[in-house]
């Protein structure tokens, strides 16, 4: 434990700054794929039942028509975060009219990929760049890539804090520029330690046949649909799943915040000649926002993200560089098949105690080394986390991912203890040991459990998620939402398709050139 680390523990240990972290904030985005008994890919329009994916705050979709993603508001106890996301599922499972949320990361199993749908989201023009962009996506990444769902989680610590550690430390700068500081140091801390998270909670192991349309690969057949390798723990986050060599010298290392700003603001300006070579129109129809290594920000594919919240019409190098980082997004985390949610309380409280650790940790600046070896123990642990014996490199030395994994573990004990003294009780210290039992016992994790399923009841990949998929949808629909809490939903939904009716009335000008005045955007925010 370094001095450091043990000063900031110290501090938040304090009477006065115990209750502190009961003002961080937790938020969850679970994406799924809408398929039908069968579990075949779902062809139908966004149900309108679900209110407009353009506006509501809570149910939107991502790439597919068919990919609902549902938001929780942020919320100051992961336990209301978990709650909050029930509701959505039950309400939505509710108005799926003979179709069910697929449990798992990996999709089922895929029509052509003509025939998948690109999301629509109206006539607006910001409904129209939308789908433009998405249909940039299918040109530069492929349909079929873009129906891989996952779980995000958004984790914000108190605003109180920053000042207060800035004091203790010592700082001169202004709060702004510290908290950012501090966000991105966690971000490192997240780059060198996120590997732990893909042996706990990667749930990806195996994959239907499909979805690789023919292309060469190393995977091992389980059966005559079935792909998976034996100690994979999450294909999804490996190069099967979001990779893009348009993308590959794109890898900040998040040594600080201009730093990344200025390498996504190079993205989204600099032509890619691949993409050039296509255009933007063809015919007078749009194919793509621009030609750029990046459409827009949002494109590239990171494990972990700072964030800000925007205004209407900032986008979101222009609102970290006004005001600074907010929250940290993660992407990197799996659907959970045996779980309706696609996660639970444990993997919620676990989670805090990670980023904070990762928050008060000591985090120098990654080297071009660090870097590389960071990447690596990641890409080694998605393809063979649960191998016996496996090795990571740590300080260009190697190291047993299990004596690394359980000595961060126990350096987390006491973050859980401060959690469990804010919030009353012992579920972080609980959440905590249910990781440890997975370092002990690897056929505990997710990924040995899926796999252990599919050689035990000889089914094939897409039968068991179908069959998840649709025991989730008995158990959610078993206990609707009360009478008031309904009529809630069903208002939501319904003003959210006026609200998209009325954007697409008071729009004025060409589409063409709100798409130049967005792109034009990203220059003018004088950074």
């Amino acid at each position: 434990m370094s001095e450091l680390f043990s000063r900031r523990l110290a501090l938040l240990g304090e009477p006065a700054n115990q209750s502190l972290l009961r003002h961080c904030l937790h938020g969850i985005e679970r994406e799924c794929l809408r398929v039908d008994a069968a579990g075949e890919l779902a062809r139908t329009p966004h149900p309108a039942a679900l209110g407009s994916a353009l506006t509501h705050p809570y149910i939107t979709t991502d790439y597919s028509e068919a990919l609902l993603e549902f938001i929780t508001p942020a919320e100051t106890d992961s336990a209301a975060t978990l709650a909050a996301l029930e509701r959505v599922h039950r309400f939505a499972c509710a108005k799926l009219d003979g179709e069910y949320l697929w449990s798992p990361s990996m999709p089922c199993p895929l029509p052509a990929e003509e025939d998948i749908p690109i999301a629509r989201y109206g006539n607006s023009h910001i409904g129209r760049l939308k789908h433009v962009y998405r249909k940039g996506l299918a040109l530069r990444y492929g349909k079929t890539m873009q129906c891989i769902a996952g779980i995000h989680y958004n984790f914000s610590l108190p605003e109180a804090l920053w000042p207060l550690l800035q004091r203790a430390e010592g700082d001169t700068r202004g709060v702004r520029d510290f908290q950012s500081e501090r966000y991105i140091a966690l971000i490192r801390n997240f780059r060198r330690y996120s590997w732990l998270l893909m042996y706990l909670f990667g749930a990806s192991p195996a994959l239907d046949k499909s979805f690789l349309r023919g292309r060469p690969h190393h995977l091992q057949e389980l059966d005559a649909e079935t792909l998976y390798l034996p100690w994979a723990t999450s294909l999804r986050m490996s190069d099967l799943g979001y990779h893009n060599n348009a993308q590959a010298d794109l890898t900040p290392c998040y040594n600080d915040l201009a730093s990344y700003t200025d390498s996504l603001r190079r993205a989204v300006s600099t032509p890619y000649a691949p993409y050039a070579a296509i255009g933007t129109q063809r015919d007078g129809e749009w194919l793509q926002l621009n030609t750029n290594v990046l459409q827009i920000e949002n494109e590239y594919y990171s494990t972990i993200r700072p964030k800000r919240v925007t205004a209407s019409g900032e986008r979101p190098i222009q609102a970290l560089v006004a005001r600074g980082v907010q929250y940290v997004e993660v992407r990197c985390l799996d659907i959970d098949p045996f779980l309706p949610l696609g996660i639970d309380l444990d993997e919620a409280r676990f989670l805090d105690a990670f980023l904070l650790f990762c928050a008060l940790e000591d985090s120098p600046c990654l080297a071009a080394g660090e870097c590389a070896s960071c990447t690596g123990n990641f890409l080694k642990v998605v393809k063979e986390g649960r191998r016996p014996g496996l090795h990571l490199q740590r300080h260009g030395q190697p190291v047993p991912l299990a004596a690394w994994a359980g000595e961060l573990l126990e350096r987390l004990q006491p973050l859980a203890a401060l959690f469990d003294r804010a919030y009353g009780g012992d579920g972080y210290e609980k959440a905590l040991h249910a990781q440890q039992a997975k370092v002990a016992d690897p056929e505990l994790t997710p990924s040995a459990r899926l796999l252990a399923t599919l050689r035990e009841r000889g089914e094939s990949f897409r039968a068991f998620a179908l069959r998840q998929s649709l025991a989730h949808a008995e158990s959610l629909r078993a206990r609707p939402l009360g009478e008031e809490e309904r009529q809630a939903f069903e208002a939501e939904a319904r003003a959210s398709l006026a609200e998209q009716a009325e954007l697409e009335r008071r729009d004025t000008g060409s589409f063409d050139d709100f798409v130049a005045a967005y792109q034009a955007s990203i220059q003018g925010d004088g950074g």
